[in-house]
């Protein structure tokens, strides 16, 4: 489901939090803000996200409190949706931010000519693999993906370690799964199975078996995240497949029994990015989102409060969760999810996913 949000009444912050989150050290044409360029902003920014309300909502309301006459409006939605909205709104562009999703939805956007180049003042801080080569996006976390659990269902013993114990006839209607067809993070756990045979093989055939099976355990592919986690958190299915940090997040925050288990083999971790939208109405109001969610102290919020794993490497003292965790990164060339995906993911939806399953709303 999607969440139109637009703020009208302003919170007040305080000043620290004004003075750090508004600190801008450049008047560079690659990024941050001068006086004068704050000035002339426009009175309106459109973002588009699959962030949540939280997230959005935060810094929707700090963004305004330091650009006091800038009206932030935002959509929250599936990462997939996003590229298709921003694809059907090619020649009437609404947006003007993109703000999360993975590295290879953005590189379909470029491809498509969907994307303004924005290069920011803190490209130095980014290593390589953190952003388009051309500056169409930058990388603003990373997100290892997991196998999610309900910690009252299932002890940490008796959890799958690895992907491929998920096909178990044990979990069949145990899992389940948001509808991996308008959701990055699934279609790039979907693919990551497909590619582990095709990256030797050049075959997705055992990648498609895989995920026949799972679909044979999965009980339900629901319509939006919040719905999985409210399902998975009443026991109406024990696992599910998603991504780390919000995991954490829910657990930590919300008190959800959530926990979770790094894949023994390995897992894709994912590069979530920004981009600013090709024509976009607000360009001057779309660069100075994109510097001030990105900023030190704006990553230090993310990973503090919201559980993101920031790709900047200037950003300290973050938590430990972050700092103690031990990843094991699936090796993967991003270019085939980002050439494959849409066709390994239409080969899903019209053969694979059990037409008895709806896609509940």
């Amino acid at each position: 489901m999607m969440n139109i949000k637009k703020k009208s009444i302003l919170t007040a912050m305080t000043l620290s939090a004004v003075m750090a989150l508004g600190a801008c050290n450049s008047d560079e044409k690659t990024g941050g803000e001068t006086e004068d360029k704050k000035d002339k902003l426009e009175e309106k920014i459109v973002v588009y996200s699959p962030h949540g309300k939280d997230i959005l909502s935060k810094f929707e309301k700090q963004f305004e409190e330091k650009y006091s006459g800038v009206d932030v409006e935002w959509l929250d939605m599936g990462s997939q949706e996003i590229l298709d909205r921003v694809r059907s709104e090619k020649n009437n562009p609404q947006a003007d931010v993109w703000w999360g999703a993975p590295s290879t939805s953005f590189d379909q956007a470029k491809d498509e000519s969907l994307l303004t180049p924005y290069k920011p003042s803190y490209a130095s801080n980014l290593d390589d693999s953190f952003y388009d080569p051309d500056w169409n996006w930058s990388g603003t976390s990373q997100t290892p993906e997991v196998i999610m659990y309900n910690t009252k269902e299932l002890s940490a013993d008796e959890v799958p370690k690895d992907w491929d114990e998920l096909l178990d006839p044990k979990w069949k209607d145990e899992i389940i799964i948001r509808y991996p067809l308008a959701s990055g993070t699934m279609r790039t756990i979907f693919s990551a199975m497909i590619y582990r045979d095709f990256k030797d093989s050049d075959d997705p055939a055992k990648g498609y078996e895989w995920l026949t099976k799972l679909d044979q355990n999965t009980k339900e592919y629901s319509a939006n995240p919040e719905m999985m986690y409210n399902k998975v958190a009443k026991g109406e299915g024990a696992l599910s497949v998603w991504a780390m940090p919000d995991v954490v997040m829910l657990k930590e925050n919300k008190n959800y029994p959530f926990d979770f288990v790094i894949p023994e083999s390995g897992t894709p971790v994912l590069t979530e990015g920004i981009a600013v939208v090709k024509d976009a109405p607000h360009p001057k109001a779309a660069e100075a989102f994109y510097e001030f969610v990105n900023s030190p102290e704006a990553a230090k919020i993310l990973a503090e409060e919201f559980y993101r794993i920031p790709t900047r490497s200037d950003v300290t003292d973050l938590p430990k969760w972050i700092t103690d965790t031990e990843i094991k990164s699936m090796e993967i060339d991003w270019k085939v999810f980002q050439e494959k995906s849409d066709e390994w993911m239409k080969y899903w939806d019209e053969n694979i996913k059990s037409g008895d399953k709806e896609i509940k709303e």
